[in-house]
């Protein structure tokens, strides 16, 4: 017997960045839980690819690309979703990136690429689609933060600010929307296994930090799902400006 507040079903959720990686892991949860999934990125072929695995759930998708650091584009998202499905209750922002680099060899246009995507973009997809939830005086909006949203990294500084302005852009947003019936929280993700890091977490210093996560292992990407359905569902509906770590405890344990 389910639980009838986190059933999705008649509900539509865009996944912006959600054709790899912890995006798809969510954009297909979502389907499982009965939503209508748009999972959404540049690359036409991954996009495609995505929703076919949203419709394998027995759900309905859209292959429409869109870049996240392009406003015009998400506007274009939303009408064509809209056109699709009459509306939009759910938008999840996965759309990231990172690289490692001294913080004195930062060149201006690695931290503004970088801030661009992870920023501008989570700022510019929750306007557009915003707007649209507080005029239907309904939304759940998921941002992607991350641990480096309370503590520092080594060596990835644009990283680490751009998602602790995501965390902070998220409260913001909760406090202002939360009176027209718009939800705004984030997920900060540990560390989990995926096919790019696999060689990394093999290495001895790979080793070490697995040793450091209180679990002593690896978040698997489908643990992300649980949190996810909880705040984008009724069931989590008096939730707003959280940032909910799922970490294996990583981030109390002092990193």
């Amino acid at each position: 017997m389910g639980y009838p507040a986190l059933d999705l079903k008649n509900k539509t959720a865009v996944v912006i960045g959600g054709t790899s990686g912890i995006g798809l892991t969510l954009a297909k949860g979502l389907a499982q839980a009965g939503a209508n999934v748009v999972p959404t990125g540049r690359r036409t072929d991954l996009v495609e690819s995505a929703a076919e695995q949203v419709r394998v759930q027995g759900r309905k998708s859209l292959v429409m690309p869109a870049d996240v650091t392009d406003k015009s584009s998400l506007e274009t998202l939303l009408s064509a979703t809209i056109r699709e499905f009459g509306s939009v209750q759910i938008l999840v922002n996965c759309a990231g990136r990172t690289k490692r680099t001294p913080t004195l060899d930062v060149s201006e246009d690695e931290w503004d690429c970088i801030l661009k995507t992870n920023l501008n973009g989570t700022l510019y997809a929750c306007q557009v689609f915003g707007r649209h939830m507080i005029e239907q005086k309904y939304g759940r909006i998921i941002n992607i933060a991350s641990l480096s949203s309370f503590v520092a990294l080594y060596e990835v500084a644009a990283y680490s600010a751009s998602k602790s302005a995501v965390a902070s852009l998220t409260q913001s947003l909760a406090i202002e929307w939360a009176r027209h019936g718009v939800c705004v929280n984030a997920l900060a993700p540990g560390y989990f296994a995926t096919e790019l890091n696999d060689d990394f977490f093999e290495s001895e210093h790979g080793k070490a930090l697995v040793k450091r996560i209180p679990q002593r292992r690896l978040g698997q990407l489908s643990e992300l799902d649980g949190p996810l359905l909880l705040l984008i569902s009724n069931a989590g509906s008096f939730m707003t400006g959280s940032v909910v770590t799922v970490d294996g405890g990583h981030l109390v344990s002092g990193l």
